[in-house]
């Protein structure tokens, strides 16, 4: 019998190591091949190869971060390959003459004729062992049938190998075999098989030939009334996958907190109109409006600040990062920091525990420890002292300049306000200009007791009339739009009244240089009137489904004014400098 001896080893990679190792032993025993095996993680070394063992192999596999010069390897073939490439292809590492390195990254490229292209997602609940055993048994089923697998891993310590917008939109297939919540809205309109980790690991092969036989289309579009929601829903899910940076990060953040802000503000509302703007007074003590007062304003706002600082840290460092943020957002809320403070304990907690995991090295057995204690010990200790001792004050001092300088303004300067917060919603609907500007005015009414509501009146509206003013245009200048355009505008008028900005973009892609101007005109204008008559609004989103609730929102008549004054101008603008559409 042939005798193969390997040492697979990482500095950094303990579990690809045991996988390697596991996968050239399963590979041997198939071709008949007697193989020893040693491996290394850092300075760990397991199972290590005797010199009588190294002198009676016929060949040596120096697999990883392994140097094929070894003394002990003197005078004996040596064949050098990577981790990455011997998961690959462990038989060729084991039966082949020279075991040539695997290049996965083309072989992943394009499918073998006849073959199907596949992306899938692994995922278990503690993101080590069973995470890249499924990954490897989808790929190895892939390609036993010929077809080319692109796995992307989900773990405790965050996402490797993430699939791109463009791998998504070739695939013929998505797999999720998980064991945990994966997030779909990447695969809307994609044939989807749902599956846990156990099947991708015992029967990959078996696993991917269900996959191509059963999977079913995932949120697929039906009927033309849902045309314009199926591509709204397209746009964000593409944007999402898309984001990077600290763009992403906030956004995370910010959609986390939302329903915190608006539970939290609904509930506010409600108290208000039940017991009067005094019911958390001790005159009221006791009552049921104040009930409702103290779960909105003293719970549910009290959360939205850590929820926010806790989540920009999860989308950079994965969930180890939670507890770091959220504490360092808990903090920003005691010290007066707010909402700024809370973005900045974030921002600083997802970096600081990311560099901690990234330099952290463990042996495998203490890996499952990091994303419980290891990361978030030491990363809530450095958060929490940087936010009480140097950034906390300074951030707060920022914030109630800011917060004073907005209670103050009147006349030109809060219409001028109102019509740059217009601008910026109906600027990109929904991409990093109209966020911002909706973070900025969700972010001042974070604060129960020194809030300021005028900004998010504003953004609701500026936000509601691009869609609207466009469904209006297609009751009004038939003649300037298609058939198919004036079906998508009852679906514009409806995502609309949601407060759903980007409703209004199918229409604007087609024609940016006219329509954008004149969405852009429509919500410069009904942000202009919100702050010009000084409406303020306690909820961040719910279109005009909020408005009925005694006061969500003040002064209901100039915000409804508003509203369609700003849709009557985009409708306007959209029949002057559209051209009829030809027949």
């Amino acid at each position: 019998m042939t005798k193969i001896a390997a040492v697979v080893g990482s500095k950094d990679r303990p579990t690809q190591v045991m996988l390697a190792a596991e996968a050239l032993r399963k590979a041997a025993s198939a071709a008949g091949v007697e193989i020893a095996l040693e491996t290394r993680i850092g300075a760990a070394v397991q199972t290590p190869l005797g010199a009588e063992t190294i002198a009676a192999a016929s060949r040596i596999l120096a697999v990883g971060d392994v140097d094929a010069a070894d003394p002990r390897f003197a005078g004996k073939t040596v064949t050098s390959l990577g981790l990455d490439a011997a998961l690959a292809d462990a038989a060729g590492a084991v039966t082949g003459p020279g075991a040539a390195p695997a290049a996965p990254a083309a072989a992943s490229a394009a499918a073998p004729a006849g073959g199907k292209k596949i992306v899938a997602i692994t995922s278990c609940p503690t993101g080590i062992a069973h995470t890249f055993m499924a990954a490897e048994g989808i790929e190895r089923g892939a390609e036993a049938l010929g077809h080319v697998a692109r796995v992307e891993t989900q773990g405790s310590v965050g996402s490797q190998n993430a699939l791109t917008a463009a791998e998504i939109a070739a695939a013929d297939v998505v797999i999720i075999a998980a064991d945990t919540n994966v997030d779909l809205a990447r695969f809307a309109g994609k044939r989807l098989f749902m599956s846990g980790t156990k099947p991708a690991i015992g029967d990959g092969k078996g696993l991917v030939t269900r996959a191509l036989a059963e999977a079913t289309v995932h949120a697929a579009p039906a009927g033309a009334a849902r045309d314009l929601a199926a591509e709204v829903a397209a746009v964000k899910a593409t944007a999402s996958a898309q984001r990077s940076g600290p763009y992403k990060h906030l956004m995370t953040g910010v959609s986390y907190m939302l329903p915190f802000v608006v539970a939290g503000g609904l509930l506010i509302a409600i108290a208000f109109a039940l017991g009067g703007i005094y019911v958390y007074d001790d005159a009221h003590k006791g009552t049921f409006a104040q009930a409702l007062f103290t779960i909105g304003a003293k719970n549910g706002f009290a959360l939205m600040v850590p929820i926010l600082a806790g989540f920009i840290a999860y989308s950079i460092a994965d969930r180890p990062g939670i507890a770091p943020g959220a504490i360092g957002g808990m903090i920003s809320g005691a010290i007066g920091a707010g909402f700024l403070g809370g973005i900045v304990a974030g921002f600083l907690a997802g970096y600081t525990v990311d560099f901690l995991n990234k330099n952290i090295k463990l042996h495998r057995n203490l890996e499952g420890l990091k994303p419980v204690l290891i990361l978030p010990l030491p990363g809530t200790t450095i958060v929490g002292l940087l936010m009480i001792y140097v950034i906390g004050q300074p951030v707060a001092a920022a914030l109630a300049a800011l917060t004073a300088f907005l209670k103050g303004m009147q006349g030109a300067n809060a219409i001028a306000l109102g019509a740059i917060i217009g601008l910026m919603m109906a600027f990109d609907m929904g991409g990093p200009v109209n966020k911002a500007a909706y973070t900025f005015a969700t972010g001042l009414i974070a604060s129960a007791d020194n809030a300021v509501y005028g900004p998010m009146a504003a953004a609701m509206a500026a936000g509601m009339t691009p869609p609207l003013g466009v469904a209006l245009a297609t009751k009004l200048f038939r003649n300037r739009f298609s058939a198919d355009e004036h079906e998508a505008g009852n679906a514009a008028a409806v995502l609309g009244i949601s407060f759903i900005t980007e409703g209004a973009i199918p229409f604007a892609a087609k024609d940016p240089f006219r329509v954008i101007p004149s969405l852009m005109a429509g919500s410069a204008v009904a942000g202009m009137i919100t702050m010009a008559f000084g409406v303020e609004q306690k909820v961040p989103h719910g279109g005009i489904f909020v408005l009925p609730i005694p006061n969500a929102v003040t002064n209901l008549g100039a915000y409804v004014i508003a509203l369609i004054v700003g849709t009557v101008i985009t409708a306007v603008m959209l029949g002057l400098l559209k051209k009829p559409v030809e027949a």
